[in-house]
Parts: C-alpha cells; sequence; structure tokens
C-alpha cells in the first residue's frame, strides 16, 4: 500500500510540475503565426564567429616562401628527384637511344626534339607543383632552343609564300689574264 501511494503522490507533483513549466515560458516566444505576419522581426543575430573566406583559408595553408633563393633551390631539388625518376623509363631511354643513332646532324636534331617533348612530358606529369611545371616547361624550351641553327639558310617552303624564293646562287671568281701570269713569273 505504502508504494501505491508513493506512486501517486509522485504523479501528482510531475503533473504540478509539468503545470507550472507551461507559465514559466517568456513572453518574447510566438505562439501564432498572425503576429509574425503584421510585425516584422529584425534579422537574428549570426549564429557564430564570422568565418574567413575560401581564398584566405587556402593561402593561410600554403607553405611560406623561404626567399627567392631557397625557392629556387627547393625547386631543383624536385626536378633531380624527378628526373631520377625520368631517366630509368625505358620509353625515355629507348627514345635518347634512337635520337643519338641517328646519321645526320638534322635527323639527330628531330629525333632528339622528340626525346625532349618526350622526357620532359613524363616528368610534367609527375610533377605536384606548379611551380615546378614552369619549371620543366622553361627547361624543354632551353633544351629544344639549343637544337635550332638560326645562322643557317633556311631551305624555302612553299607553305608560307606562293612561289619559292630562289635560292641565291654564287658564281665562280675568275682570275684576270694578268694575275694568272704574274703568279706565273718568279722574280730573282
Amino acid at each position: 500500500m505504502k508504494k501505491y501511494g508513493l506512486i501517486c503522490s509522485s504523479a501528482l507533483l510531475i503533473a504540478a510540475l509539468m503545470m507550472h513549466g507551461q507559465e514559466a515560458a517568456p513572453p518574447s516566444v510566438d505562439l501564432f503565426p498572425e503576429q509574425e505576419e503584421e510585425e516584422p522581426s529584425p534579422t537574428p543575430p549570426p549564429n557564430g564567429p564570422e568565418l574567413p573566406e575560401l581564398k584566405q583559408l587556402d593561402d593561410s595553408f600554403k607553405p611560406k616562401s623561404l626567399g627567392k633563393d631557397a625557392d629556387a633551390l627547393q625547386v631543383h631539388a624536385l626536378w633531380r628527384q624527378l628526373k631520377n625518376r625520368t631517366v630509368n623509363d625505358p620509353d625515355v631511354q629507348a627514345a635518347k637511344k634512337y635520337a643519338q643513332a641517328a646519321r645526320t646532324d638534322l635527323e639527330k636534331r628531330k629525333r632528339l626534339r622528340d626525346y625532349y617533348e618526350l622526357y620532359y612530358r613524363r616528368m610534367s606529369t609527375l610533377a605536384t607543383t606548379p611551380e615546378l611545371k614552369v619549371a620543366l616547361q622553361a627547361l624543354k624550351d632551353v633544351h629544344q632552343g639549343i637544337l635550332a641553327q638560326p645562322r643557317v639558310r633556311p631551305s624555302p617552303t612553299p607553305e608560307f609564300s606562293g612561289t619559292p624564293s630562289p635560292t641565291p646562287t654564287s658564281t665562280p671568281f675568275k682570275k684576270k689574264a694578268k694575275e694568272k701570269h704574274k703568279k706565273q713569273k718568279v722574280h730573282k
């Protein structure tokens, strides 16, 4: 019996607390949607601190520069690692042997261009940073620039002009008759 009385009294106590809980609600809480339409409510304050922009977050995670010389040394070290990995590639080795086996200078320069194209393409795919890719492109341009022969007269190509320009030919130098006799005479 005591248990039954204890349960009843606790139930009444819980019911009384629930009744008082409804009265404790603050008056600023809108219980009716009609009041919201009549009075415009101010914009709610932000829920947390203001977050930085995405670009600012990206910049904060980038490694800081140690200086121009240190950055150049770092790029050079990364380039050496890529070079060591790429040189051992069987396709690159075959392209280099093929270029070195050329018979003429023109043929060798063409094959070396193909070799450098393959070599730097492989290195560029393995490169991880944009700075390294820029450095690889610059090295490729230097290597392929060495293969150009700007002092050699180019052969005329009909693609660039309507008619091929004639290549100037040299005329043989004719010696005058007096000069021949003078050289033959020996002065004593």
